[in-house]
């Protein structure tokens, strides 16, 4: 299998008052990559600006960050042009695309489906993140550091500016090339595409954790009533487990939960509410087993919660 290390570059209203801003936010001015064989070998490189449709003033903060003028993107080629020789530049063999962050992919596939063109998938598309990687690899697996961070502590040669598509996915591949196999297990999933219905629904076990990524909700009480949603079972010997603290939400958009199994501790699960393209309520869920710490951690944040949703009674009280 080989690795489509992805950059791109895009470019924004300057007024933000277009109606077109609700469906293309981020038009894509310029596609960068390399590929990398299955020993992670450089074995190809892609660079191409896009010549813009949507946005033809550069915003400030665009030209600020890629020194580019807008003069110099109309020598591009339209979006579906590139796009084309882009994809046809991946090839037939398998591949699994690997980006600095998680924004490229669904930039990419909104993108593609402004201009129509076929989609990347019709569900959750599996990609290496590595950007987390290199936390993962390297450091807490919590902090998101700058591309220019990792290199530097990498030691890597800055051969190349950084801030285009291509020198970035360069610099990307080259992090990419040092990091240990096991660590490539860690792969994310781009949502654009959300499941489609419950047997799409995505389960996934990692080293230290599993994920559930599940289909459409109308809203956000359909989607915490649902079984698979809601349930609490240990991903290591496959026992439903009793709650220690039940579901319980800081800010409406998280919620957290503290279940336990005899045999292998305490579980946290986290939920993220999250709306997909088509406005329909997902979730995302997490769960792993947690230290004593962790668990008084999980404790206090159930009770600054409850404080907080008593504050907000008392002023919708007062305001009556």
């Amino acid at each position: 299998m080989n690795y489509i290390i992805l950059d791109l570059e895009w470019n924004q209203s300057s007024t933000g008052e277009e109606e077109v801003t609700k469906i293309l936010p981020f038009e894509i001015v310029e596609i960068g990559a390399v590929k990398l064989n299955s020993r992670r070998e450089m074995i190809g490189e892609f660079s191409e600006l896009v010549k813009p449709q949507v946005y033809h003033e550069m915003h400030q903060i665009t030209r600020r960050l890629i020194h580019l003028q807008i003069e110099q993107l109309e020598k591009g080629h339209p979006f579906s042009e590139v796009a084309k020789r882009f994809f046809a530049w991946c090839g037939e063999e398998d591949y699994i695309f690997c980006t600095w962050g998680p924004l490229d992919l669904t930039e990419l596939q909104r993108n593609l489906r402004y201009y129509d063109m076929e989609p990347l998938t019709d569900g959750p598309l599996p990609f290496l993140d590595v950007q987390k990687l290199f936390s993962i690899g390297y450091e807490d697996k919590k902090s998101r550091r700058t591309l220019e961070y990792a290199i530097d502590y990498l030691k890597i040669e800055k051969d190349i500016p950084f801030h285009r598509a291509f020198s970035d996915a360069y610099y990307t591949a080259k992090i990419l090339a040092l990091l240990e196999e096991k660590v490539l297990r860690n792969y994310s999933y781009d949502l654009f595409h959300i499941p489609a219905n419950q047997r799409a629904e995505v389960h996934v076990q990692f080293d230290s954790y599993v994920k559930y990524i599940s289909r459409g909700f109308a809203d956000k009480a359909q989607a915490m009533e649902d079984r698979t949603v809601n349930e609490t079972r240990c991903y290591l010997c496959r026992r439903n487990l009793r709650k220690k603290i039940r579901w319980f939400t800081p800010n409406g958009k998280h919620y957290y939960c503290l279940s336990y199994c005899d045999r292998h501790g305490y579980m946290k699960s986290k939920i993220r509410l999250r709306k997909s393209e088509e406005k329909m309520v997902y979730v995302v869920k997490t769960e792993r087993f947690i230290t004593e710490e962790e668990v008084e951690l999980i404790r206090e944040r159930q009770k600054k919660a409850k404080e907080y949703k008593k504050r907000q009674n008392v002023y919708k009280s007062g305001k009556k």
